[in-house]
């Protein structure tokens, strides 16, 4: 049975850092006053509505300070960025964003998290007001509310990070720098299908998905974005080379 696969390898998935138990704690401060979004209620059709969460790079050994990554996606271009921070402190949290807003095509208008204390805390809060950001949260234990970022925390950070703990300075550097490539890498050249709408008849339910594009194509085909951006983004798209990125991001890897 799966339960006994489990038993039996336990040791060997320790011994190779095959883990990805939750490391969030929940955050008390502030909680009961901030609004919460579910997944129904992502209703946008427009960039800059972030979900945002962290991934933590300790195994099953989280003491000391070690590495976390900001990830954010965008909920209707898909638009994704990372990066990384040593520790867990509120000030890297803001930093952090402070950082992957100015690298986005586009505005950054909401942030939606889950109810970790890196986010639930009055230096978050004072940053979205000065900035005019909207701040939600999801509810407890329930992923589902954050489909998309869940979604990119697997395919874009554990797939090429890993799962093994880093802890020092010079991987927070490389780190970042593959989270450089990766930006352009993901976001120019990779397509994904987005769920257009969901239908329910009765008990069944169905899902109707629109063509797959890259965040890339849906932010030059998005009205609200002003043209000199998308000249900007497409004088990026043509200095780039997918096989030569691909190539960096492996070395960065190993």
């Amino acid at each position: 049975s799966p339960a006994t696969v489990d038993r039996y390898l336990k040791h060997d998935r320790r011994r190779i850092n095959l883990t990805s138990r939750s490391r969030t704690k929940p955050g008390s401060l502030l909680k009961n006053q901030i609004p919460i979004r579910t997944f129904a209620d992502w209703t946008e059709k427009e960039p800059g509505f972030l979900e945002i969460d962290t991934v933590h790079h300790c195994t099953e050994d989280n003491k000391g300070d070690y590495l976390h990554t900001l990830d954010t996606t965008d909920v209707f271009t898909g638009w994704n960025e990372c990066r990384a921070f040593m520790g867990k402190s509120e000030r890297h949290t803001v930093e952090g964003l402070r950082n992957i807003r100015e690298r986005l095509p586009f505005p950054l208008k909401g942030i939606d998290f889950d109810t970790g204390s890196e986010f639930v805390n009055y230096h978050l809060l004072r940053y979205s007001k000065q900035n005019q950001i909207t701040y939600t949260r999801a509810r407890e234990e329930k992923k589902n509310d954050q489909n998309y970022i869940e979604q990119q925390n697997f395919t874009v950070v554990r797939r090429f990070v890993g799962y093994q703990r880093l802890d020092t300075y010079p991987q927070l550097r490389i780190l970042n720098g593959l989270y450089d490539l990766l930006s352009d890498y993901q976001n120019f050249f990779q397509s994904v299908m987005r769920l257009k709408e969901k239908v329910r008849n009765g008990t069944r339910l169905t899902r109707r998905y629109d063509l797959a594009k890259s965040a890339y194509q849906r932010v030059l085909a998005c009205p609200s974005i002003s043209l000199e951006a998308k000249e900007k983004l497409r004088k990026r798209f043509w200095k780039l080379n997918p096989k030569k990125l691909l190539w960096e991001i492996t070395r960065l890897g190993r």
